[in-house]
């Protein structure tokens, strides 16, 4: 009985999808499945934030989901500067385990999907994963206090990304 207690207490956090696996951070809570990804996790929040943070693993299938730069511009449009146009984003290019990796930090006021109301001070932090099976697309949006927190756990999951063997 204890064996079983000591492993109800340590979440399996490692999750797969289109021949790639990853592992969440200890520090993230999994999420029930959703519709259109492949797993949600909800983010702890820094003392002082309101609102909410997650970070989204979507996967639509092969040759699914938009090309690399169709998905960041979408993003580039969720967060919006002060003059309610697209705030600044560095883009990035890497390779982790082989695979090519894209990734997107932007911070300003969260638009969402077409949502008329943007909060403020959100960041957004995003990576696609270029995968033998399809496009990964990983989005972390919330409070910018939160994310900036979240960061290394944020570089940890993209660290994680590996084929399935």
């Amino acid at each position: 009985m204890r064996t079983l207690l000591f492993a109800m207490a340590i979440p399996a956090l490692a999750a797969s999808v289109a021949g790639l696996k990853w592992t969440a951070p200890s520090t993230w809570k999994v999420e029930a499945a959703r519709p259109m990804r492949a797993a949600t996790y909800t983010l702890p929040l820094s003392f002082g934030d309101a609102g909410s943070a997650e970070c989204a693993v979507y996967f639509f299938g092969a040759g699914q989901g938009g090309s690399v730069e169709a998905n960041l511009d979408r993003w580039k449009g969720q967060i919006l500067g002060p003059t309610g146009k697209p705030a600044d984003a560095q883009i990035q290019k890497r390779t982790i385990h082989g695979l090519p990796v894209t990734t997107i930090d932007s911070t300003g006021s969260y638009a969402g999907m077409g949502d008329k109301t943007a909060a403020k001070n959100y960041r957004l932090l995003g990576a696609i994963v270029q995968g033998p099976g399809g496009n990964i697309f990983v989005k972390c949006t919330g409070p910018a206090k939160t994310i900036s927190a979240n960061q290394p756990q944020f570089e940890q999951l993209l660290n994680s990304f590996d084929k399935e063997k």
